[in-house]
């Protein structure tokens, strides 16, 4: 009998594969590297130094610094997204999804890397209003989907779906800043956090 052939790898797929791993392993790198030393004192030579890559390697995938920046906050931002999405599988409500995904999101406002990256440096780095249209691509979806479900249900009217959702998102980026502060205290977040959870009871019920 015949011994069958293994297929050909396509060529085109592999290296594609490659540049898509090499691409995770620096974001991984760097996204360590910002967490630690901040987006001032990362340099683009410490991320060439922990990749073993060259520079032209590295700026194959990022043309900047700040390029490389962008697509570690992004990667964050998916993170918590796919965490916020988790964390409030299994509401019995609305307001019960809000609650528990706006807590996930708030519990991972207090780690090192979001406090670092997402809340101190990227303002700064990329500037306010940048800023909150990328954040706005991930946690704005998330609650206006929340609210139209919400409104389906008819806990909210849905002509408001829109602006409560901006509102929503301003309140909960204003509790993540506040938590970011070198000087926050446990009460203090504890307080503001069951504000937020009783500003969402109130807009959406229980």
């Amino acid at each position: 009998m015949a011994r069958r052939k293994a297929p050909i790898p396509d060529a085109s797929e592999t290296k594609a594969d490659r540049g898509s791993a090499t691409r995770a392993r620096i974001i991984a790198v760097a996204t360590a590297l910002f967490t630690a030393h901040g987006y001032d004192g990362t340099s683009i030579e410490a991320v060439l130094q922990q990749t073993g890559l060259s520079r032209g390697a590295l700026y194959h995938h990022f043309s900047s610094k700040d390029d490389l920046f962008v697509a570690v906050l992004e990667a964050i931002e998916a993170e918590i997204a796919d965490a916020t999405v988790k964390g409030s599988r299994g509401s019995t409500s609305p307001a019960a999804a809000l609650r528990a995904g706006c807590g996930v999101f708030l519990e991972l406002a207090q780690t090192p890397k979001v406090k670092q990256i997402l809340l101190r440096d990227a303002p700064a780095v990329i500037g306010w209003q940048k800023w909150r249209e990328l954040d706005a691509r991930y946690g704005f979806g998330l609650l206006r989907a929340a609210l139209d479900r919400a409104a389906a249900a008819g806990a909210v009217d849905k002509e408001l779906v829109e602006p409560f959702a901006h509102m929503l998102l301003a309140s909960l980026l204003e509790v993540a800043l506040l938590s970011a502060r070198p000087d926050a205290k446990p009460a203090t977040m504890r307080k503001a956090r069951a504000a937020l959870n009783e500003l969402i009871d109130r807009l959406v019920g229980t």
